[in-house]
């Protein structure tokens, strides 16, 4: 049985290609491949997979006249206009299910080497330097934590810390009622007011860009702890430098950047200004490459899942 071709815009763990063939489906690579190649050869395929080489919107869909599927290897969608592809009859898939826990794990282990100095220890220790005091850290034990958004990485990074003893709450604007084990819904007003520690879990939208700025910042009751492992646009960075100056942030943890290019892939070293530098400078605050979803098992899940969801839309059962 032939479904039609794949077009495989961005890699993915070969399990993805490999049950996607077992399907009936082509797949091909152009790995040079620039838009304009791709829009020449748009209306070929059936389905594209893509994580977030190119934008899919205006440029490109409606020359893609027999798609029926966008699969995105990962749980953002902001690199495609999902809206547009819905009017023209084709469904966006994504993955958050395959990487939720890959992120989960990565914002405990910023977080816990955040509040225990190790980034500073560390390098101390090996030139021979012993500082006990100055290296004192604190535990997330007693502390609240406040999650912003309640989906699948808030989910499972609440999930991961309910073993350290912690007091877990959450504000989600789409979600209502949606309290459990592991976390309490609360409004903002009790977020601003009670957080030690916040961590972003959003898609970032029009509504979500520099949402954490100064304004923001300002209405914590109590310094906070800042995890971003969401999208680097959500926290505008120089407003972030002032409030670890000004003591309203203790430090922060963030697996994204403002900085990085469309595709994640690099930072924009054509725009770098001086809250960056500041940024690399301070001791308050524990970076890394955009990675927290990108372990080697959350390769494979986000595969599996991707190639389940679109079995499911074909009505295949066995592949």
């Amino acid at each position: 049985m032939h479904l039609g071709k794949v077009l495989m815009i961005d890699t993915a763990h070969p399990h993805l290609e490999e049950s996607l063939g077992k399907m009936g489906f082509a797949c091909h690579h152009f790995p040079d491949a620039m838009l304009d190649d791709y829009i020449r050869i748009a209306p070929e395929y059936t389905g594209f997979i893509v994580r977030s080489k190119i934008q899919l919107d205006a440029k490109i869909l409606p020359f893609a006249k027999q798609l029926k599927f966008i699969g995105r290897v990962g749980a953002g969608m902001e690199n495609i206009d999902v809206n547009l592809a819905h009017s023209l009859g084709i469904t966006c898939l994504n993955a958050p299910e395959g990487n939720r826990d890959a992120v989960g794990e990565q914002a405990i282990g910023m977080l816990l080497a955040l509040m225990n100095n190790l980034m500073i220890a560390d390098p101390q220790v090996r030139k021979g330097i012993w500082k006990r005091e100055e290296n004192r850290g604190f535990e997330i034990k007693g502390k609240t934590v406040a999650l912003i958004g309640y989906g699948n990485t808030g989910g499972a990074f609440a999930r991961k810390l309910s073993g350290f003893e912690a007091r877990i709450i959450a504000y989600d604007k789409y979600k209502k009622g949606f309290s459990d084990q592991f976390v309490d819904e609360k409004d903002m007003e009790t977020v601003y007011r009670e957080a030690d520690i916040l961590s972003l879990h959003i898609p970032l939208t029009h509504e979500t860009t520099n949402l954490i700025q100064e304004t923001y910042l300002k209405q914590f009751s109590k310094p906070i702890w800042l995890i971003n492992t969401s999208r680097g646009g959500v926290v505008n960075t120089a407003h972030l430098m002032q409030a670890i100056d000004q003591g309203i942030v203790q430090g922060a943890c963030l697996d994204v950047l403002e900085y990085e290019k469309f595709s994640f892939e690099d930072i924009s070293q054509q725009q770098l200004p001086e809250a960056f530098s500041e940024l690399i400078r301070s001791q308050k605050v524990i970076l890394s490459p955009h990675i927290a979803g990108w372990t080697h098992e959350s390769n494979f899940r986000m595969a599996e899942v991707l190639a389940t969801k679109i079995a499911g839309l074909f009505n295949i059962s066995h592949y």
